[in-house]
């Protein structure tokens, strides 16, 4: 049988090392040995002897995340083998923490991650519940965290002379360092007069980078 559809490219390989690598732009692959931790239901497909189980939230987090509606529901992956996982054909990346790294990344953008890292849900400073409630998971430790955009993403430098104002919707993550808090960028009176749709954003302020994505995010719908 012969086809383009089997390119090397296509072809997923054995595994040379265990952890986390991008198999292509819309997918990473996972060779465990031992656990990892990644986005319920993000799994496509595994080989080997491995074991997913629901991943408890702990009390403050599954709070959070009841009361908002957002955070991140994960899954424990243990054992021997290997997993990949993707969402919607969304991109993937992979970020390399080092000890004393930080990164606030949205929930809906975590795809994977290695148990060496530590992560926590926190509202986002001076945000309050405008925006459907920023809260977001600050990553630290040393390990390999992988990320997803729908769409190419815009990383945009942010220095004490230019802060960075961006869509509470689009942002995807930031370094934790910022400071945050929200921006009016409509007078009242312009409110009043049905406004542009671009009432009030995020600030980020201090010396990093922000990531956002080219689009706006679709409002979930509470389930009953």
């Amino acid at each position: 049988m012969h086809s383009d559809l089997f390119a090397t490219e296509n072809t997923a390989q054995p595994a040379t090392e265990p952890g986390m690598t991008l198999q292509n732009a819309k997918s990473i692959k996972y060779a465990v040995n031992g656990e990892c931790l990644a986005r319920q239901g993000s799994m496509i497909a595994f080989r080997g002897n491995l074991q997913f189980e629901v991943k408890g939230q702990g009390v403050g987090k599954f709070l959070k995340r009841a009361f908002t509606g957002e955070g991140l529901p994960l899954m424990s992956v243990r054992g021997q083998g290997e997993a990949w996982f993707a969402h919607e054909a969304a991109n993937c990346f992979v970020v390399d923490l080092d000890p004393g790294d930080s990164l606030t990344v949205n929930g809906r953008n975590v795809l994977v991650f290695d148990s060496t890292l530590s992560y926590e849900i926190k509202v986002v400073k001076g945000a309050g519940m405008a925006g459907g409630g920023l809260f977001n998971s600050v990553f630290t430790g040393h390990g390999r965290l992988g990320v997803m955009c729908e769409g190419n993403p815009i990383v945009i430098p942010v220095t004490p002379q230019a802060p960075v104002y961006v869509d509470t919707d689009a942002v995807v993550g930031w370094s934790a360092q910022l400071q945050t808090s929200l921006h009016r960028s409509q007078s009242f009176g312009s409110m009043l007069r049905g406004g542009s749709g671009e009432a009030v954003q995020l600030m980020l302020q201090g010396e990093g980078f922000v990531i956002v994505r080219p689009s706006e995010s679709t409002p979930h719908q509470p389930s009953n």
